[in-house]
């Protein structure tokens, strides 16, 4: 008789029936999906359409229902390689730096004399005094707006770089806080990128930075490489600004710190805009579409603490006077004051479509990029490709699984068909797995699991040819059996444990499709280990007890 405690003969058998459960809505995916997308669209208390009532319907709310999420590959979708701009970063901050230098240097207008901003080059910013002799008294109080760097590699170094240049005072970002702006500059690009694609709720995006400059963006599941652009393109900037004119004349010349801006809703009409914003977009905290008075779509937004001050304290001041509204170098609003407005909420008003307001309100809410983006590459993977790709996946799989069997029952005849059923259970945990993590199967994942199917029956065969051994010591078959899987452990761990270090050195150094490939070759040597030391000898041991052999044959 073969014995193993009842604990652990329950444990397996929960373990694949786990397997089997969890892994079983995706035999039936296109269902399920629907189903997870109904349930998602109606949230908590919702009431569903007709629509979503027969998706619901379409799978039991009481059987699981997480999915295997397919990638770029299989699925279908876009993919974009951007490039960011990090140079625009640098004449923001520098452009935003003169009215503090101005202001510093009203201090010491006896000694420095008449101070006048000079034209330079993006990122430079250059300011004449008409006394020379006042230039080290200028400098040092231009030097006092600096702060230290705000990253390891720039400790004990000022962000600004000021230099006299003859009457000329040079201010520019320091190499240091430029590397430090850079990199807030990319985290702060990837995470509103990630936040506006998943608003609009797509599923497993991959977005990750790409050497230095450089972002890369596949969305399964999105219509084409113009949709992903146009949720994620636009830098969404919007700025309140004072209005100084009006006209028709697109070649006028706006005059000094002020641009020429067209409008959106009106033809041949620009508005002259002061080019420093009473309040930007970087201080709203939320944005949601709404209607106005007149049943229009609109947007609803409203600023954080010092938004709301700046913005209530420039209404107050101005009251019949109009402002700008500008969104991405366009004005699409030009109302006039009417009074204090408190509170630092407002409405945008302007000719939108429900979903122009909706796509608005999700781009303000996710915040401003940082800078502009130029797409250096973009791809669309049709639905079509991904289903050539799954097909082609699938082939794969079953002639592995087919041609292991084959083997396994030619090689060990009932222990083959022992091994095989351990196969099956093994490729239900690893749908299981990673159904149950949110994983992402790519194509390199499908060659993974094709892996894992040959990789499967390793342990098992060295179980067996162990256990072949001591038959032929004339060991009886109960005792035979406990020494093969006895003896053959330790070799079957080291034998995965090496591949399970290798899977995970790809998965931290790799990346994309080199990690799902680690992540799904990582969870079939685990699930190959459990299913061949554990779930084959489970098998072996029920039917060695119910028919109590006096002889076997491997």
């Amino acid at each position: 008789m073969l014995y193993s405690p009842l604990w652990k003969r329950l444990l397996i058998l929960a373990l694949c029936a786990w397997g089997i459960f969890a892994s079983a809505p995706n035999l039936f995916y296109t269902r399920v999906e629907a189903h997870n997308d109904a349930v998602a669209a109606i949230g908590e208390g919702g009431i569903a359409n007709d629509e979503q009532s027969a998706a619901l319907a379409q799978w039991p709310s009481l059987l699981p229902s997480a999915l295997v999420n397919l990638g770029l590959d299989l699925r279908g979708g876009a993919h974009l390689l951007a490039e960011v701009q990090v140079a625009d970063v640098y004449a923001q901050r520098i452009d935003a730096l003169w009215p503090d230098v101005r202001d510093a240097l009203r201090d010491v207008r006896d000694q420095a004399g008449a101070v006048r901003r000079m034209p330079s080059v993006p990122g430079v910013l250059r300011v004449s005094i008409s006394n020379p002799d006042g230039m080290a008294a200028a400098l040092e109080k231009v030097r006092a707006l600096a702060s230290p760097v705000a990253s390891l590699t720039g400790v004990g170094q000022n962000d600004l770089e000021v230099t006299a240049d003859g009457q000329e005072i040079v201010v520019q970002l320091s190499e240091p806080e430029r590397v430090a702006t850079d990199a807030r500059t990319m985290q702060q690009s990837l995470e509103i990128i990630r936040r506006r694609v998943d608003a609009v709720g797509t599923r497993e995006p991959t977005i990750q930075r790409e050497g230095t400059d450089r972002i890369l963006i596949q969305v399964p599941g999105i219509g084409s490489a113009a949709d992903l652009k146009a949720i994620i393109g636009t830098t969404a900037k919007l700025t309140f600004n004072p209005v100084v004119g009006r006209t028709s004349d697109a070649g006028a010349d706006p005059g000094p710190r002020n641009k020429l801006i067209p409008a959106v809703d009106e033809e041949n009409v620009y508005y002259i805009v002061a080019e420093e914003a009473v309040v930007g977009g970087e201080e709203l905290t939320d944005a949601q579409p709404a209607f106005d008075q007149n049943g229009r779509p609109a947007v609803n937004f409203k600023f954080n603490v010092s938004g709301a001050r700046k913005f209530g304290d420039y209404t107050a001041e101005h009251i019949g006077e109009p402002f700008a509204i500008v969104l991405d170098d366009e004005v699409i609003s030009a109302p006039t004051i009417q009074s204090h407005i408190a509170g630092g909420s407002g409405i945008i008003t302007g000719n939108f479509t429900l979903e122009e307001s909706t796509n608005l309100a999700v781009l303000l809410r996710a915040g401003a990029l940082p800078a502009k983006m130029t797409f250096l590459e973009e791809r669309t993977i049709g639905p079509e490709l991904g289903q050539d790709s799954i097909d082609a996946g699938k082939i794969a799989a079953i002639i592995g699984i087919v041609a292991v069997g084959l083997f396994m029952l030619a090689s060990y005849g009932l222990f083959g068909v022992f091994a095989n059923l351990a196969l099956v259970i093994n490729m239900a945990l690893i749908f299981a797995f990673l159904s149950a993590i949110g994983g992402t199967l790519t194509l390199p994942g499908v060659a993974g699991i094709v892996l894992t199917i040959g990789m499967a029956v390793d342990a098992n065969v060295l179980v067996f040819e162990r256990i072949r051994e001591e038959l032929r010591t004339q060991k009886g078959p109960a005792r035979a059996i406990e020494i093969g899987y006895e003896r053959a452990m330790s070799a079957i761990i080291d034998a995965n444990l090496t591949t399970l270090i290798t899977a995970s050195v790809l998965f931290f150094f790799g990346s994309g499709p080199v990690r799902g490939f680690a992540i799904v070759l990582g969870i079939g040597i685990i699930a190959s280990v459990f299913t061949a030391l554990y779930v084959t000898r489970a098998i072996v041991e029920f039917w060695f007890n119910w028919r109590k052999p006096t002889d076997i044959v491997v």
